[in-house]
């Protein structure tokens, strides 16, 4: 795609049969083919689909894809995005579609889930465990033999039983292991103990095979914001300084260096490009997945301290990345409750919604299908019980029993998983697709 090109727009392979014991599904509803969906006109607002429910704002997903990976491109990085955010394989496979390298994955299953879906080229972004995770792998693997598949490891023990494990099976293809440093989190703390580790893989009398360096910058954040600079700093110069050790062992051998989240992606871009740049064997990967869906909480703010430090470039030129990424998400809830002038209960808790990471924003009113202006003024979630969201009012506010509540929220990866289902809608809120999630 070129800059001019447009944005491709998002699909659904997987066709499953919709019921009314799936979020959102109209009540009475049984035995539809996922793939009529769109047909229906279904409208979160118009009190038919059953509430609360989650929605994806189709243009400004794809919005978010295509920017993110321009950035990418201009920058001379390479991207695979997080799948653990959605856990939906179709939303995955946009973004290799649209140009990713490949897909980040945090476990074996799900690394099945994407296998299974044609995403053949993924980093496992997390160590496998002992003897039985190196097995379980194993058993992935001899499934899928013929997919690129990289695996963290960040200590000795983690690769004997990797090697192990490949020993046992000779067919197997050798493995592809990325040494992991670490801060806050896994990873090795020491370039010592990185070392130990690549030398741990080059004993493995080939079974296993040095890929390249991993970290994840965002586990070294500090309270203090002059603290995570220094952190941060710290842990990916040792990163930068591991690759060209490992390079210096094993020549010209492809290598990858993947870092990078959704919030500090451009001090990785800044910290290690240079070095991949003058490596013709090396590649750089970020591995961030929040930022296609944004919020309007926690990565909102966080793309605003981006901003501040100027980390953000489009087209050579710095830009906002606050005012340019979307949020892509919001949970609609009906008022059930005004039990005092200055309350509304919302049918939304903490089995529905994100909180762990601030509270859902209230964001517009819709009063039988139609939107309502000028009911929001200060409004503000304080509280939430397992169902139930306390919403505090200005006075006089007139926000009345079965008005629907269009929320935005505040970190994707723990709202998403409480839906079996993300409903995509278009332009004017209809829902267009329904993108199955697997989260176990």
């Amino acid at each position: 795609m070129t800059e001019n090109s447009p944005a491709l727009s998002l699909g659904v392979r997987e066709n499953f049969t919709l019921d009314d014991r799936i979020r959102g599904v109209p009540p009475g509803t049984s035995g539809l083919d996922s793939s009529l969906v769109g047909s229906q006109r279904w409208h979160p607002a118009d009190g038919r689909m059953s509430l609360p429910v989650l929605t994806l704002d189709e243009a400004a997903f794809a919005g978010n894809r295509d920017l993110f990976l321009r950035y990418a491109r201009e920058q001379g990085v390479a991207v695979a995005p997080h799948a653990k955010t959605p856990m939906a394989p179709d939303l995955a496979r946009t973004l290799v579609e649209a140009g990713a390298w490949g897909t980040t994955v945090a476990d074996v299953r799900q690394a099945t889930v994407m296998l299974r879906a044609g995403l053949t080229r993924l980093i496992l972004a997390n160590e496998v465990g002992g003897a039985g995770g190196a097995s379980r792998l194993a058993a992935l693997v001899g499934a899928w033999p013929d997919a690129e598949l990289y695996v963290f490891a960040d200590s000795v023990a983690a690769v004997k039983a990797l090697a192990e494990a490949w020993r046992a099976q000779p067919g197997l293809p050798p493995l592809r292991v990325l040494v992991e440093l670490g801060a806050g989190r896994a990873g090795a703390r020491t370039t010592g103990e990185a070392e130990a580790i690549a030398d741990a893989v080059m004993a493995a009398g080939g079974r296993l095979r040095i890929a390249g360096v991993a970290t994840y910058e965002g586990a070294a954040a500090q309270p203090e914001p002059s603290r995570t600079d220094e952190v941060i700093g710290v842990l990916l110069e040792m990163t930068r300084d591991m690759l060209l050790r490992l390079r210096a062992r094993l020549g010209e051998a492809p290598l990858i260096v993947t870092a990078g989240g959704s919030v500090f992606f451009d001090k990785v871009v800044a910290a290690l490009l240079p070095t991949v740049l003058a490596d013709a064997h090396a590649t750089l990967v970020l591995r961030s997945g929040a930022i296609f869906f944004h919020d309007h909480g926690t990565y909102d703010r966080s793309l605003g301290l981006l901003d501040a430090r100027q980390g953000f470039t489009i087209g050579g030129e710095k830009a906002s990345a606050r005012q340019s990424f979307r949020p892509a998400l919001r949970i609609w809830s009906e008022v059930l409750s005004r039990p005092e002038p200055g309350q509304a209960i919302c049918g939304m808790g903490m089995r529905d919604v994100s909180c762990d990471q601030g509270f859902p924003t209230p964001l517009s009113v819709y009063r039988a299908g139609k939107p309502v202006s000028g009911q929001l003024a200060d409004a503000k979630v304080v509280k939430l019980n397992d169902q139930h969201a306390f919403v505090s009012l200005a006075p006089g506010t007139e926000l009345a029993v079965g008005d629907v509540v269009e929320f935005g929220i505040s970190h994707p990866c723990t709202c998403l998983d409480r839906y079996r289902v993300i409903f995509g809608v278009d332009e004017t809120g209809h829902v267009s697709h329904a993108f199955p999630t697997y989260f176990g």
